[in-house]
């Protein structure tokens, strides 16, 4: 029986029985909302406006992820008690701010509301 509150069909449909919530419980808010999107995307009819939902999501963590990264390397590296974000060979277009950085696109976005 589907609770529509609790338990919603959209929920509980996947082929493990698993909900998604408990996976992604354990997640932060960006990669949590992602893996929610592509685990259930069409679930609803919307299959790719789901993916576009997980899209956005995985893009602020990686701009998070990259400001992050920036912002240790501001600090002259690691302090105490707190991890370095290494970046990859893969990282590195975003972090030169090339045209298809998440972060190139969140300043795009402040300058054109800031004019």
């Amino acid at each position: 029986m589907s609770d529509p509150v609790n338990h919603p069909r959209h929920y509980t449909q996947h082929p493990s029985g698993v909900e998604c919530i408990e996976i992604v419980e354990h997640m932060n808010f960006n990669r949590g909302n992602a893996v929610k999107y592509i685990w259930r995307a069409g679930d609803k009819g919307r299959e790719i406006e789901d993916l576009k939902k997980a899209r956005w999501y995985v893009d602020r963590e990686i701009a998070r992820l990259e400001r992050a990264f920036l912002s240790q390397q501001n600090r002259g590296g690691k302090e105490s008690g707190q991890s370095v974000v290494v970046p990859t060979q893969f990282d590195k277009p975003f972090l030169d701010g090339g045209p298809s950085s998440p972060s190139s696109r969140v300043a795009q976005k402040q300058s054109s509301r800031d004019q």
